[in-house]
């Protein structure tokens, strides 16, 4: 009779399917946090840092304070800005967007 129930405990547990089974919503919440949170955010800080590289004298950029102004001189981490009454520096990680030309004058 030992034997009997034994063997019906081993033979239930014999598919091995089950492991997969119970990762797989996991797996799936993975793949579905990478796609929709990680990989876009990967992408707009790619798009920001080009941007920062080819930032030049003269553009026209809006700062993540919501500071418009005119690039004036560009340093390494630096940048300075002309608001129109004076030149301020901003750290350059702070231009958040590079405007079109003409866009200060329309302001």
């Amino acid at each position: 009779m030992l034997n009997d129930i034994a063997y019906a405990q081993t033979v239930g547990d014999a598919g091995g399917g089950g492991a997969l089974a119970q990762f797989l919503p996991l797996i799936l919440i993975v793949v579905l946090f990478y796609f929709l949170l990680i990989r876009p955010q990967q992408k707009r800080s790619k798009e920001h840092r080009q941007m920062l590289a080819a930032l030049s004298v003269n553009d026209e950029v809006m700062t993540n304070g919501g500071i418009f102004g005119k690039v004036v001189k560009i340093g390494d981490n630096v940048v300075v800005l002309d608001l129109g009454h004076g030149e301020v520096r901003f750290q350059k990680q702070s231009v958040q967007t590079l405007l079109p030309q003409g866009t200060l004058d329309k302001l």
